[in-house]
């Protein structure tokens, strides 16, 4: 079957300047542009875990499985380069049909993306269905965004709409790649990372990684549709499964207060920004009503089980 698959894989979308070398050898050869340092980030989803499959097509497990490796390219502002993925595919279903609606799945969004899928292992195993994704970047030169630049004043802005992920936003989510590259050429952007577990425990990440505090201006976290609906029936707030649902997919930012105001008078993305907070220096997550009256805030999100 591995054989058959890596056939079919080799009859997919065709050559690629950047790569010297793709699917058919025993590693893959990239053209690493001058001037620009190599992003790599790698993500597995299990079955039972992080998808159903009697609930989930395999394409959109093959795409997500791309996409959130996407999300975290956007998230240091790095530009695509290639893919590699292994599949441990599940003895009960073991064959090529499984396999090949994966990768149509990451097709599809690798095209979109300008990100080749240039290599991978697949093998069978007693055990569920494993997606293991690996994605490189590029970007200039100690230019890439990281988590550990936030300073005291900054402002937060957040990409998108938050929260009710699971209602189907978290399958066909599309990562903030163009977002990303757009933001990095046009304005300076001091800290980010992509909401992946919940602004509240993704936020708790970043002021850790930057030695500083924060504060959520709760009235104004944007909340999606989804959010309210699944508040009907949680008995949780909208509020709260914005700051906690995760797997939002969209782009935390750090920015100075007068890059911010640039941001938010010329709202350059379609999908939106929003002013959610501060960056303050004593390194606690406070979380602030429409009274201004402050209160801890929770480092509480998303945890795969």
């Amino acid at each position: 079957m591995e054989l058959d698959f890596v056939r079919w894989l080799t009859r997919q979308p065709a050559a690629d300047p950047r790569v010297a070398v793709g699917i058919g050898d025993d590693a893959a050869v990239l053209q690493i542009p001058a001037n620009r340092q190599l992003v790599v980030t790698t993500d597995m989803l299990i079955e039972g875990s992080h998808f159903e499959l009697e609930h989930h097509t395999a394409e959109q497990i093959g795409r997500k499985a791309l996409a959130v490796n996407l999300s975290d390219l956007a998230a240091m502002a790095a530009e695509p380069l290639a893919a590699v993925v292994s599949l441990s595919l599940p003895r009960s279903q073991a064959n090529s049909a499984l396999a090949r609606g994966l990768s149509s799945g990451m097709t599809m969004l690798a095209q979109q993306f300008d990100c080749p899928v240039v290599g991978g292992d697949t093998n069978v195993a007693a055990g569920p269905l494993a997606v293991s994704v690996t994605v490189m970047g590029t970007v200039e030169s100690d230019q890439g965004w990281l988590r550990s630049g936030a300073q005291v004043g900054d402002r937060l802005l957040v990409t998108g709409k938050l929260g009710g992920s699971l209602r189907g936003h978290h399958l066909d989510f599309t990562p903030r790649v163009a977002e990303a590259l757009q933001l990095a050429r046009d304005y300076q952007v001091h800290a980010a990372l992509d909401l992946s577990d919940g602004l509240a425990l993704d936020l708790s990440r970043m002021i850790t990684a930057s030695g500083v505090g924060a504060v959520v201006d709760v009235p104004r976290v944007p909340i999606s549709p989804a959010a309210e609906q699944m508040a009907h029936e949680s008995g949780k707030t909208p509020t709260s499964h914005a700051l906690s649902d995760g797997e939002d997919f969209e782009l935390l930012l750090v920015v100075a207060p007068d890059e911010a105001e640039k941001l938010l008078a010329a709202q350059p993305l379609a999908c939106g920004l929003t002013d959610v907070g501060e960056i303050i220096a004593e390194q606690q997550m406070l979380q602030r009503d429409a009274l201004g009256e402050t209160a801890p805030l929770a480092a509480e999100g998303f945890e795969h089980r």
